[in-house]
């Protein structure tokens, strides 16, 4: 028998890899809300993987109480996500995979791109995410996953926040509204630039967010988290001492 995975998170995302990490003949762990973690990880003192699959709200507040021990074994997915999220949790080195399909309640995933994974236990989520016919590949450095990361938050956050203006979908967006859609990566980069503390490669990124539009050309802009992911950026900005001014041109019109 394959060792367990423990799956912290049983919402839209989680039940995907679920469905995947069994089919690939793992036993699974579900902790849901309000299970007591610190028990289990009594009970399972070395789990295979601990795969956090929270909403992006509860990301930080699960990764302040993962026991020390099970650590090592962590894997994470989540929007926005970006080194310093587990590196203030003291986690160092965990599988970190950007998930480039979407899943909606009452509906099956939809691919838009190959999703990157990268860590100790990559192996193990490109094969189980494969037995649904969602493609991965592997990255070969924590350098280059950093960039992916970024890459994913690039595309979320401008077309979200672009779309806060122009709604429609990506395509639109991009044929109709580009320099809107660059004005809005540009300032988006900046504050990445921030986040992760060095310049970053913005050709590259810029060409990646529009690989991310060619993957799905009718994905919706605007999402429901779209306002707190610009208030969310408007908040880094502030702390970086950033002006971003068609950030807070696009705030203040929602606030009108």
């Amino acid at each position: 028998m394959k060792p367990a995975v423990i799956v912290i998170g049983q919402g839209e995302m989680g039940g995907v890899f679920t469905r995947g990490i069994l089919r690939s003949g793992h036993p699974i762990y579900p902790i849901t809300r309000g299970m007591d973690i610190a028990a289990i990880a009594n009970a399972m003192p070395d789990p295979h993987l601990v795969l956090v699959a929270v909403g992006e709200n509860d990301l930080h507040p699960t990764l302040a109480i993962i026991p020390a021990h099970w650590r090592r074994q962590l894997g994470l997915l989540q929007n926005e996500l970006l080194p310093g999220d587990w590196r203030q949790h003291d986690i160092d080195s965990p599988t970190v995979i950007s998930v480039w399909f979407e899943k909606k309640k009452g509906h099956d995933y939809k691919v838009l791109i190959p999703s990157p994974v990268y860590g100790h236990h990559a192996r193990l989520i490109a094969d189980a995410l494969g037995t649904l016919d969602i493609p991965t590949w592997e990255v070969k450095s924590a350098e280059e996953m950093e960039h992916e990361l970024v890459r994913k938050n690039v595309y979320i956050l401008t077309t979200n926040i672009a779309g806060l203006l122009v709604a429609g979908n990506v395509e639109a967006l991009w044929q109709e509204h580009e320099t809107l859609a660059r004005e809005v990566a540009s300032e988006v980069m900046d504050i990445q630039a921030w986040l992760v503390g060095h310049h970053l490669d913005r050709e590259r990124l810029i060409e990646g967010l529009v690989e991310g539009i060619k993957g799905d050309l009718q994905h919706t802009c605007m999402g429901r988290s779209a306002p707190g992911r610009l208030t969310r950026a408007l908040g880094f900005a502030d702390e970086a001492g950033l002006a971003v001014p068609k950030l807070r041109e696009i705030h203040a019109a929602q606030i009108k």
